[in-house]
């Protein structure tokens, strides 16, 4: 099954999301910063990437936006995860970098569906 790196600082939301998306079957990888989460992307290589984009170290924009600028790691696919809801939110995701954008509280079988398409396209 496919590894995911759940880039989350609060506990919380990283023990609750990852604990459901295992039972899922996905293969979980855990940050709770943006710049262990750009070391861990490199040394792991996940299928897809959950980022938070409120972190700390390095906030998940500059983390994105690093990923996606090194060869090596610009073809993982990238899900925002973002109490910001508004579509300017969005926008800055895509523009950051990333694949598609989810906004909390996350609704699991939506989350879900965009990890499947996203794995799908990137294979």
């Amino acid at each position: 099954m496919a590894r995911i790196l759940l880039v989350e600082d609060n506990e919380m939301n990283r023990d609750m999301l990852s604990r459901r998306l295992a039972r899922r079957g996905f293969e979980m990888l855990i940050a709770e910063n943006g710049q262990s989460g750009v070391d861990l992307t490199v040394s792991e290589r996940p299928d897809l990437i959950l980022m938070d984009m409120s972190l700390p170290v390095m906030d998940g924009w500059e983390a994105t936006r690093r990923l996606k600028a090194d060869p090596n790691t610009s073809t993982i696919p990238i899900i925002a995860l973002t109490a910001h809801a508004m579509a300017s939110d969005r926008e800055q995701a895509l523009e950051a970098g990333c694949d598609d954008y989810d906004s909390k509280p996350v609704d699991l079988t939506r989350l879900v569906r965009k990890i499947e398409q996203l794995l799908a396209a990137s294979r």
